[in-house]
């Protein structure tokens, strides 16, 4: 499978797929649809186009808005990846979408990932792959991956052994890179601080009045 990297996805996305975002595994797009009749209309187009083998986008609808996420799902390992044809599905379903007068609102895409911090992913894996997928055999490297998409990925942290007790778990939200900024600046109004902007763009922490930690991650300076 011929993997793009993180910065390879950018450039492409800079020169000409101006609808699309990186997220942690797809390129998404979302697109506003004037009612139900024309998001049928352009997935009906969008399913017109030829797709390679794993390669079948993921497709929500909702009131007013089409989302699509494109990843090429290795057939060996189970993992999703982006690929040149992922790439070129990308194109194709822009170019429908400017045919039918769809309008892109890339700021707005998002996905959300749990993080679990553990010192034995390998232990513990199997359990949680069980548990939000129905079968154990569903860790990719270090993450739980639903087959169907039903449940948020589940990946593992990993860190040394502790007695002291801390926050194991925390939340990754994915965002499109203009507004994160803004979305960081929202929760800190809401009453929340911002603990580590030092790894920022990539990802930036930021805890609740409580102190529970969120990690707010862009594709921006990532492999």
């Amino acid at each position: 499978m011929d993997m793009l990297g993180n910065q390879e996805i950018l450039r492409e996305i800079a020169s000409g797929l101006g609808d699309w975002r990186k997220l942690a595994q797809p390129i998404a797009a979302r697109y506003r649809v004037g009612g139900i009749a024309s998001a049928a209309a352009f997935v009906a187009a969008v399913a017109e186009v030829p797709v390679a083998v794993g390669q079948d986008p993921e497709i929500r609808l909702g009131r007013g808005f089409v989302d699509v996420a494109l990843s090429t799902v290795d057939g060996r390992t189970g993992g999703r990846w982006v690929t040149p044809d992922d790439l070129e599905l990308a194109r194709a379903i822009s170019g429908i979408a400017r045919a039918q007068g769809l309008i892109g609102v890339p700021g707005e895409v998002a996905q959300l990932e749990l993080a679990l911090d553990t010192a034995d992913d390998k232990l513990v894996g199997p359990f949680w792959s069980a548990l939000l997928t129905g079968e154990p055999g569903h860790v990719v490297e270090d993450t739980v991956l639903d087959p169907s998409n039903r449940v948020p990925n589940l990946w593992f942290q990993r860190t040394e052994r502790h007695e002291t007790p801390r926050q194991r778990w925390h939340l990754d939200l994915w965002l499109a890179p203009e507004v994160a900024e803004e979305r960081i600046a929202a929760a800190v109004a809401a009453g929340g601080t911002v603990v580590d902007a030092s790894k920022a763009p990539s990802f930036t922490v930021v805890a609740d009045p409580d102190g529970n930690r969120v990690c707010i991650c862009t594709a921006l300076d990532r492999e």
